[in-house]
């Protein structure tokens, strides 16, 4: 048993040293390409309150909150909160980012499915944080006490729904990860249809675009380590036992 743990002890290793690495590579890559103005001289601010014009959208409204790369669209309350380093800010990282965000948008315009999905997702994923694990705590008392009853197998199939609950955060990374290149992709589309970025520009955004898509790429892959090491531990406690 302390082998399979070591064995994913090395495994969540490597994705701590992969998400750190995809964090600096984003933070560095975006230092670097807030610095480089635009030939359009747009703002983010700027940026997204063209981009959702053109597009018809009247009732999203775009808003200001603290912190670096902290941009996100709030749908319920339609809002896209830009950072301070991106609102006020004319450099080819600033309106890359403002436009990823504006992408989330047209995406729950379109109706874009992987989004709806995640939407969907989201209270399953907060119920399951809650109920993953005490399911496993109880399917292994009840694993004791009606242990060669008709209803023996009750306790091991009330762990496997905590261990499916549990499972839940991996798709929604899962689902996560189109969801946000969709979103650069439309962006990037956008940013050059709206002649916000040349095409000289644009390789620059899709570089900062495409370092913000590891991150989601790490958080997936540690996901799925975390799981399976749950999923692992749940088969153990129950000792591996054939279920008809």
């Amino acid at each position: 048993m302390f082998g399979y743990y070591w064995y994913f002890f090395g495994l969540l290793i490597l994705c701590a040293i992969f998400s750190g690495w995809a964090s600096v590579r984003v933070h560095s890559t975006y230092n670097s390409y807030r610095k480089m103005g635009t030939r359009s001289h747009m703002t983010g601010y700027d940026t997204a309150v063209r981009l959702l014009k053109s597009n018809g959208v009247k009732d999203i409204s775009v808003g200001r909150v603290r912190g670096e790369l902290s941009d996100h669209y709030h749908p319920k309350k339609k809002i896209v909160n830009l950072s301070e380093s991106v609102y006020g800010n004319d450099s080819v990282a600033a309106v890359a980012v403002a436009a990823h965000e504006i992408g989330h948008v047209m995406q729950k315009k379109k109706g874009y499915v992987p989004y709806k999905l995640r939407t969907v997702l989201v209270p399953v994923v907060n119920i399951g944080s809650y109920l993953a694990l005490p399911l496993v705590l109880v399917g292994l008392i009840l694993d004791v006490f009606v242990s060669g009853t008709q209803n023996s197998d009750l306790g091991f199939w009330l762990a496997m729904a905590g261990v499916i609950l549990y499972g839940g955060s991996t798709v929604f990374m899962l689902v996560t990860l189109p969801v946000e290149l969709n979103a650069s992709r439309r962006a990037k589309q956008m940013l050059v249809a709206e002649g916000i970025l040349t095409e000289e520009e644009l390789p620059h955004a899709e570089k900062m675009l495409s370092a913000a898509a590891m991150t989601y790429v790490a958080s997936l892959l540690t996901s799925l380590v975390y799981f399976l090491r749950f999923a692992l531990w749940v088969f153990l406690l129950f000792g591996g036992r054939d279920r008809d």
